[in-house]
């Protein structure tokens, strides 16, 4: 696990941890900043952790037959900015200034297209298995980094910014333990 601190470089990659770039994204509409983190839950196959399912995905290597659920997925682009394994390890996919393709329809607080202002973190994990200490740990270590960087105002969940359409990080996710690591300034959640 990437031991504290944390620090992007001018092109808005975490020096020190994995990169394995996505072609899933694209520019930032000009102007606009990072103001928002986006947590998500992610597991391939579902369930499964540790595979390199969630990666082929976000690099559009996914095999549709390997898996019966990845039939559903054939034709996806999806990509996050980092994902953190169960174990704490953070892979990055997106440089933080590019857009990364996570939120799909999305709204917070009114203002529509969350991807264009928002970065988006994958946990490696369900909605019915707690997340890792190691994770957590990733994970704020990683918050602070990025809002020492950003202007971050806020940090939601995907089911906050999709509802009804999304239920990740979902109720195992622990918001309180998660803001006792990683404080941000304004508003936490939708």
């Amino acid at each position: 696990m990437p031991l504290d601190p944390l620090r992007l470089n001018d092109d808005g990659l975490v020096e020190g941890v994995r990169y394995v770039p996505s072609p899933n994204c694209d520019e930032r509409p000009a102007g606009t900043t990072v103001e928002l983190l986006v947590i998500h839950a992610v597991s391939l196959p579902p369930g499964e952790f540790g595979g390199q399912g969630v990666i082929e995905l976000f690099t559009n290597r996914l095999d549709p037959e390997a898996h019966p659920h990845y039939q559903s997925l054939r034709d996806l682009r999806v990509s996050a900015h980092f994902l953190i394994r169960r174990d704490g390890e953070i892979i990055q996919f997106v440089p933080c200034a590019k857009r990364a393709w996570h939120a799909g329809e999305s709204l917070f607080q009114g203002r529509a297209r969350c991807n264009d202002f928002s970065v988006g973190i994958e946990l490696e994990g369900t909605d019915e298995a707690p997340f890792s200490n190691a994770q957590y740990q990733a994970l704020a270590s990683l918050t602070r980094a990025l809002a020492g960087t950003y202007p971050i105002l806020a940090v939601t969940g995907h089911s906050d910014i999709a509802p009804g359409r999304k239920t990740d990080p979902g109720p195992q996710f622990d918001w309180a333990r998660y803001r006792a690591l990683a404080p941000v300034p304004g508003p936490r959640r939708a």
